[in-house]
């Protein structure tokens, strides 16, 4: 099937903005245009593309087709040979990424690329790589070693997570030492749904299966303030506590008890060539800051 590039030039615009209004003003047409344009392009493909909302977002197709369309700009501008030539409206680079990495490494190595613009998912690494298969990014990372059809993929090292609380809590809940029983009543915390860092830490270092009272609370800043505060115990990144627990304002529930989360850059072949710089800034950064 031959597509229209306007089309999905417009397709992509809306998702990207979030709006008719703002994808007109990216592309210098009226809205009429854009909607004309999504309207055509939804006739052609034989399914609604975009959700109307505030903001807009797209279909599984519609972001699928968005997806085509950066993977199609990546190539036509010849990344891989001419970084120098790319502006941040020429590609833009969908990658999905945890929010722990995001809040400890990521936005350094993208920083190493400044010429990118980025468009970045956060998910789970158990689930970032779904992301990849169904072609909706380029580039992910995620916990999965073993390539995804059509990708490459690069370890990276591990995340190494610490179980802490802040010292009031500790006393509150855990006065007779950390064990299953005591843990079973403690809040704890947790990132969302997918999140089952605290329950594989349990299951490892205490041999229980306990669900405690939990708040959730999708933030990895959130999670280690939530900890400062008393709110719960939960499972943070080695690098976002280590100055609390060196000043006593948080302690871990175990002594070495640390758990490592391997991460892995996946990235699809058909643009590896276009992805080499961020590749190299990925890999770069993650050998100093994770645990190899």
């Amino acid at each position: 099937m031959i597509v229209d590039y306007a089309q999905l030039t417009t397709l992509a615009a809306i998702l990207r903005t979030g709006s008719f209004d703002g994808a007109a003003e990216a592309l210098g047409v009226t809205q009429s245009a854009v909607s004309q344009r999504l309207k055509n392009l939804e006739e052609r493909i034989g399914t609604p593309l975009v959700l109307r909302g505030q903001p807009c977002t797209g279909t599984a197709t519609g972001r699928r087709l968005a997806a085509h369309l950066d993977q199609v700009s990546l190539l036509e501008h010849g990344l891989s040979r001419d970084i120098e030539s790319l502006t941040p409206r020429s590609a833009r680079l969908r990658i999905a990424v945890n929010a722990d990495s995001l809040a400890t490494w990521f936005i350094s190595a993208a920083a190493m690329a400044p010429d990118l613009l980025f468009d970045l998912v956060v998910d789970d690494q158990e689930y970032s790589a779904d992301w990849l298969r169904r072609g909706e990014v380029v580039a992910a990372v995620t916990s999965h070693a073993s390539p995804i059809s059509g990708c490459s993929s690069h370890a990276l090292g591990a995340l190494r997570y610490l179980a802490t609380a802040s010292p009031s809590f500790f006393r509150k809940y855990f006065s007779v030492g950390v064990t299953a029983e005591t843990i079973a009543k403690a809040p704890m915390l947790r990132f969302d749904a997918k999140d089952r860092l605290q329950q594989n830490w349990m299951k490892t270092h205490l041999n229980c299966s306990a669900t405690p009272p939990s708040h959730r609370l999708p933030s990895s800043e959130g999670f280690v303030e939530a900890s400062l505060l008393g709110l719960g115990w939960g499972m943070n990144p080695e690098m976002l506590v280590n100055d609390h627990i060196a000043t006593g304002r948080l302690v871990t529930l175990l002594p070495d008890a640390h758990q490592d989360i391997p991460l892995y850059w996946q990235t699809s072949r058909l643009v590896d060539g276009a992805l080499e710089p961020l590749t190299r800034a990925v890999r770069r950064q993650t050998r100093h800051m994770l645990i190899n």
